[in-house]
């Protein structure tokens, strides 16, 4: 991703809120789902990590490398990241209906 691109993304992400928070239990199953799921439903989305500094780390390694997604800022707890959507399956029709 170009610098251009980034920057038009933290532009963005200024104005959301978390939507994500890993607490204590740190990065579970059930988290990297929800990751996924937003991620489908909203491609740029905020995620706060409450840890140390050096297991935030791993943990935002870890949430891009599960997701597949690009990280696009990390500012203290608030890391950023972005995947585009996956494009919708098109229903393939076989001719026209017949009654």
């Amino acid at each position: 991703m170009n610098s251009e691109k980034k920057k038009q993304f933290k532009a963005q992400a200024h104005l959301l809120k978390p939507v994500i928070i890993v607490g204590q239990a740190g990065l579970t199953e059930s988290v990297l789902k929800e990751i996924e799921i937003t991620l489908d439903t909203h491609e740029l989305i905020k995620i706060k990590i409450r840890a140390d500094k050096e297991h935030r780390n791993q943990i935002c390694d870890q949430i891009i490398t599960e997701s597949k997604a690009e990280l696009i800022q990390s500012i203290g707890q608030v890391i950023v990241i972005y995947r585009k959507k996956p494009e919708a399956k098109k229903i393939k029709t076989t001719g026209p209906r017949q009654r």
